[in-house]
C-alpha cells in the first residue's frame, strides 16, 4: 500500500477543533501545522508527545503557507501521498482507509482525489464541476455512494495529492494566502493533464464560515479581509487560465455577488463592500501579495470589526446543492 502523509492546520483552534485533530491521529506521518499567530507551548508538548510533528508557521503565506511547509517534510520522508485537512473538517473513522483505496487505484501516478462535502449549515452536499471548454453543469452528489467523478477542482481540505503530481505542479501559490488556492491548484492541475476527481464513496463534513440562510440565498459572514481575497484570487484565477476555460468574465460576476450579499443580509456594510471592491481592482491589475502590504490603511480600516466565520477552506461557498 502507498504511504500517505497528513497535514492538518490549526488557526486559534477551540475545543471542536481538537477534536477533529484527534479523529486525525490515527494517519500515518501526521504534520501539524498552527498558523495562529501565537505559540502554544503546552498543545505542542502533548502532540510531540503522541508522535505528532508539530510547526509553528504564525500564518506565514496564509494556508497555502501551511501546506507548502507540511508537504515538504512528507516529500522528504518519502509519502507517496499528502491528505490536506483543515481544523474544521470533521472525517470519519474510516476516511484514510477508504480515501487510500481509491488511490490504489488510480490508473496514473499523478492525481488529486477529494472527497464528497457536506456542508453542514447548508445541510448540502458539494457539486462535481465536470472539466470541459463550455459552462460547466453542475453535478449534484447527494446520490451517489460510489465511484470517482472528474471535476474541476477539489477543495483542499480533505484532499489527497499525489507525491508526483505536488512535485510536477509545484507549491499552492502563496502570494494567494488564502481564497481560491485549491480552485487555482485544481485548475492547474486539470491544464497539466493531472487529473482530480471527486471520491463518491466517501464523506468529509465541513463547514464553510458562520452562514445564515435567507430563503433560497445564504450568506458566508466572512469578516472583510477573507472578502478581499475572495474577490481578488477569484479574478486572477479565472483569468489565469482562460485560453483552457473560458470563464474570465465570472471574477466580476462572483465578486458583484458577494458585494449583494453584505448589502442584503450581513453587518459592516462598507468596510466588506469596500474590501470586495478593492479586491476586485486588485484582482484586475494582477496585484497579489497579503491585504495589508498592499493596502494598509484600507485594511487596517476593513479589520475593525468582529470576526466571524473560523473556517480555513480556501474555496468559495457557492457549489453546494
Amino acid at each position: 500500500m502507498k504511504s500517505y502523509g497528513l497535514i492538518f492546520v490549526l488557526y486559534h483552534p477551540t475545543e471542536a477543533f481538537l477534536r477533529n485533530l484527534d479523529k486525525a491521529v490515527v494517519a500515518q506521518n501526521l504534520i501539524v501545522v498552527d498558523n495562529s499567530p501565537q505559540p502554544n507551548p503546552a498543545l505542542y508538548e502533548v502532540l510531540r508527545q503522541q508522535g505528532t510533528t508539530v510547526l509553528h508557521n504564525a500564518n506565514r503565506g496564509g494556508l497555502a503557507g501551511a501546506y507548502n511547509r507540511g508537504a515538504e517534510i512528507l516529500l522528504e520522508r518519502g509519502c507517496e501521498v499528502i491528505f490536506l485537512l483543515d481544523q474544521d473538517s470533521d472525517i470519519g473513522e474510516n476516511f484514510f482507509g477508504a480515501m487510500m483505496q481509491a488511490c490504489e487505484r488510480m490508473e496514473r501516478e499523478a492525481f488529486i482525489l477529494g472527497p464528497k462535502i457536506y456542508e453542514i449549515n447548508l445541510e448540502k452536499f458539494m457539486v462535481v464541476l465536470p472539466p470541459g471548454r463550455r459552462w460547466p453543469k453542475p453535478l449534484k452528489m447527494s446520490e451517489p455512494t460510489e465511484g470517482l467523478f472528474e471535476t474541476l477542482f477539489v477543495i483542499s481540505s480533505g484532499s489527497a495529492i499525489s507525491a508526483q503530481a505536488y512535485r510536477r505542479l509545484g507549491a499552492f501559490r502563496e502570494d494567494y494566502f488564502i481564497e481560491y488556492i485549491d480552485i487555482e491548484y485544481g485548475l492547474r492541475a486539470n491544464s497539466q493533464d493531472i487529473p482530480v476527481y471527486m471520491n463518491a464513496a466517501v464523506t468529509m463534513r465541513q463547514t464553510t464560515g458562520d452562514i445564515e440562510r435567507h430563503g433560497r440565498m445564504f450568506t458566508t459572514n466572512h469578516p472583510a479581509w477573507r472578502r478581499y481575497y475572495g474577490a481578488r484570487n477569484g479574478v486572477v484565477t479565472l483569468r489565469l487560465y482562460r485560453a483552457h476555460w473560458a470563464l474570465h468574465w465570472l471574477g466580476g460576476l462572483l465578486a458583484l455577488h458577494q458585494s449583494l450579499n453584505v448589502l442584503l443580509f450581513e453587518p459592516q456594510k462598507l468596510r466588506k463592500v469596500l474590501a470586495v471592491a478593492c479586491g476586485y481592482i486588485d484582482g484586475r491589475l494582477g496585484r497579489l501579495g497579503t491585504f495589508e502590504s498592499l493596502h494598509p490603511h484600507i485594511a487596517a480600516f476593513c479589520k475593525k470589526m468582529p470576526a466571524r466565520g473560523g473556517s480555513l477552506a480556501g474555496g468559495p461557498s457557492v457549489a453546494a446543492e
